[in-house]
């Protein structure tokens, strides 16, 4: 069992010689800067040594993490602290000032050791120490600098680069420095790291841009890009006359949100709920408020009758598909870019009043449409068999 102190000569060096508080600092010798100068490498090796033989003792991986997070925590007090003798108001020699400056550096390669050894032991919601931190903001501050002078392809809108740089200023730039973790600065290099990667990436050609799939997938559930997000939605939805065409588009956009990739295990804001949970709650609560809206308006329905009546007297094209069969192609038309509308809903209320059915004369584009949605697996395979008999005659022709 170890029961000396590993850290005695450093702790005692930083708490109590350097200390200004506690001692007189300009009284220290000449000799005594060089014993401490020549000495500190030497401690630093013993450190890392003594680590390196207790870890080597233990064989519970909870031992081992208590361990390497109580000599980190130590480190980045005792680095605290030098720190903070360095910005206080006193004015050191300028032998001193070097001698403080050999002890940060110390203190950061032990850190810098205990984080690249044994970095699966550490939680990432510890706090950064302040020198970390300082050098941290520094490369952020540079790689964001460099991005704005980049022109992203991928991003819809410039503004959509600005809500992050925005999210990560405020949260590194504004946020209190004994509050900001590990997990924090190592979410925003990735953040920017694959930013920096969208300008060699094509942009999607559907709803969602490479920009908008990215920040999901990266779980960046910062309430700015959230409230944009559903706002972009809202101002698309507008565009439609109909209460149909607005939850037809709806669903749709839905539909493309669900097969996005999505992380859990990583967020921009760990406090908050994840980004998929939160929209896709909006979704839902959005879709069933159309829904009810339609319900609650049988006015709706009957607008539409004047329409049907004057299509029953149009001659019309009888189709030996079922009805499912049928939507089940209207909707592919539509969702492959062949059949090119407004919407799907205008496809179906535009195409359907003219086809029949053997077994019913009039459809209702309504009803074909909704179950395009859920088609049966009967339904999907005499679809694709009457297509591939159509490929078989233009082949012929």
């Amino acid at each position: 069992m170890i029961t000396v102190y590993p850290l005695e000569w450093i702790d005692a060096l930083i708490l109590q010689t350097l200390n200004p508080e506690k001692t007189n600092i300009s009284g220290l010798s000449e000799n005594d800067l060089t014993f401490i100068s020549e000495n500190l490498p030497k401690e630093s090796y013993k450190i890392q040594i003594q680590l390196k033989n207790e870890i080597f003792t233990l064989h519970k991986k909870t031992q081992i993490r208590l361990l390497v997070q109580k000599y980190h925590s130590t480190f980045v007090y005792l680095l605290d602290k030098v720190i903070e003798y360095q910005n206080s108001d006193i004015v050191f020699a300028e032998d001193i000032t070097g001698i403080m400056g050999l002890v940060i550096n110390t203190l950061c390669d032990l850190l810098s050791f205990v984080q690249c050894r044994y970095l699966h032991y550490l939680s990432l919601d510890e706090r950064v120490p302040i020198r970390y931190l300082i050098v941290s903001r520094n490369e952020i501050f540079s790689r964001l600098n460099k991005l704005k002078d980049k022109k992203v392809q991928s991003a819809p809108d410039d503004y959509l680069i600005e809500i992050v740089f925005t999210a990560i200023n405020n949260s590194i730039a504004v946020k209190p420095q004994d509050k900001i973790t590990y997990r924090e600065i190592f979410y925003q290099k990735e953040l920017l790291k694959y930013l920096d990667a969208l300008v060699d990436i094509s942009d999607s050609s559907g709803f969602y841009s490479a920009m908008d799939q990215l920040l999901i997938e990266l779980n960046f559930n910062y309430h700015p890009y959230i409230m944009d997000f559903t706002h972009r939605i809202e101002k698309h939805l507008s565009l439609q006359e109909s209460l149909e065409g607005k939850i037809t588009e709806l669903v749709l956009y839905h539909k493309e949100f669900n097969q996005l990739l999505f992380n859990e295990k990583i967020s921009f804001d760990p406090a908050r709920e994840n980004i998929r949970y939160v929209l896709e709650n909006w979704f839902i609560h959005e879709i069933a408020y159309l829904e009810r809206k339609i319900s609650v308006l049988p006015e709706f329905e009957h607008n539409n009758k004047p329409d049907q009546n004057i299509h029953r007297a149009v001659n019309k094209v009888e189709c030996v598909l079922s009805t499912d069969q049928m939507g089940l192609i209207l909707r592919a038309g539509d969702e492959a870019r062949i059949l090119k509308a407004r919407s799907l809903n205008c496809v179906f209320k535009t195409i359907v009043p003219y086809l029949s059915s053997s077994q019913k004369k009039d459809l209702s584009y309504n009803s074909m449409r909704s179950k395009s949605y859920n088609p049966e697996e009967r339904d999907k395979e005499i679809a694709i068999k009457t297509l591939r008999r159509i490929i078989k005659h233009i082949e012929e022709f």
